[in-house]
């Protein structure tokens, strides 16, 4: 009897372990498929695909909404933000969220993107569409430029022509640089900013940003790249004549570098639609601030008195200035 029941047993033992056994090869390819796994991004926003968007940065800080500030800072502007970068601190705001036009401002994304894609050739052609509007570094078509060289041109004296010119041996030319603006824009977490041309110039569509993003976008551009910080920073600027185009002499129309000790540039702007607008960047007593004003009819003062308070605000002592 006891061998019968253990005969059993084994039975009942063996036939589990084929089981088992059976069951697991049977369902292994099933566990060994590869999977596809699809990006739920649009196709634009890919690594892949883009590489505006290969470097993700949402430093997207809360810029506060300031019930306690002076109302006779900034008064002629429609928008306006200082921030310092330093503390991370909100030391004056005015609409800063608001949509509006940023003229030449728009140069800013325009540096961005092209020192992100430069030409491996570094030689870049002016023809006769890249000259528009008033503002221009003097180029002639025919002439070849390196891309340092333009990012002077587009940043010192506000050339249009050197926008063009950047945004026309873009891969893919005009609109794809365009397109790149506006993706790098989205990159960097701004929904309130759109791009319809590299100069900022009026006329060609909604173009558009905000106080806010404008901060953003400086940021970004004075942290990534030193060519930037060196060009925005630079009174003048020489560049000598070669067998591929003239001599060019260059100055910044951003004079608060002069009149206010600290400063290191950034950008001017003006169309009679976006007013006179301003990007300051400061550096003094170990803080790193940036100043946007909108839409200003007295761009320079109110900026320099937007810097006054908002260094008294940190408990540091202005400079003396113009």
């Amino acid at each position: 009897m006891r061998t019968v029941q253990r005969m059993w047993l084994f039975s009942i033992f063996f036939l589990i372990i084929f089981i088992a056994t059976a069951s697991f090869w049977a369902f292994k390819p099933a566990f060994s498929e590869e999977k596809t796994v699809v990006s739920p991004l649009p196709p634009d926003l890919t690594l892949e695909k883009n590489s505006q968007v290969r470097l993700l940065d949402f430093w997207k800080p809360l810029f506060a909404k300031l019930s306690a500030n002076d109302v006779s800072l900034a008064k002629t502007a429609k928008a306006a933000l200082l921030f310092d970068l330093t503390t991370d601190k909100t030391l004056f705001e005015k609409n800063s969220t608001d949509r509006l036009p940023m003229a030449s401002l728009a140069k800013i994304m325009t540096a961005i993107v092209a020192l992100e894609n430069p030409e491996s050739s570094d030689k870049y052609v002016v023809t006769e569409e890249d000259m528009v509007g008033e503002d221009s570094m003097g180029l002639t078509p025919g002439e070849s430029v390196s891309l340092e060289e333009l990012i002077y041109g587009l940043m010192l004296p506000s050339g249009n022509d050197a926008a063009e010119v950047l945004a026309n041996n873009f891969s893919g030319r005009r609109e794809a640089f365009i397109k790149a603006m506006n993706l790098k824009a989205k990159a960097l977490g701004l929904g309130d900013t759109n791009f319809t041309n590299p100069s900022g110039l009026q006329g060609d569509g909604d173009q558009y940003t905000t106080a806010s993003d404008l901060v953003v976008i400086t940021k970004y551009a004075l942290e990534n790249f030193p060519l930037f910080r060196r060009v925005v920073s630079a009174f003048t600027h020489e560049i000598p004549a070669t067998d591929m185009h003239k001599y060019f002499y260059l100055e910044n129309a951003t004079n608060l570098i002069t009149s206010y000790p600290g400063v290191k540039g950034v950008k001017t702007g003006f169309t009679p639609e976006a007013g006179m607008c301003l990007v300051t960047y400061l550096e003094y007593d170990g803080h790193k601030i940036i100043g946007v004003l909108l839409n200003s009819e007295n761009r320079r003062q109110e900026m320099k008195d937007l810097l006054d308070d908002g260094l008294k605000t940190l408990g540091v002592t202005p400079p003396k200035h113009d």
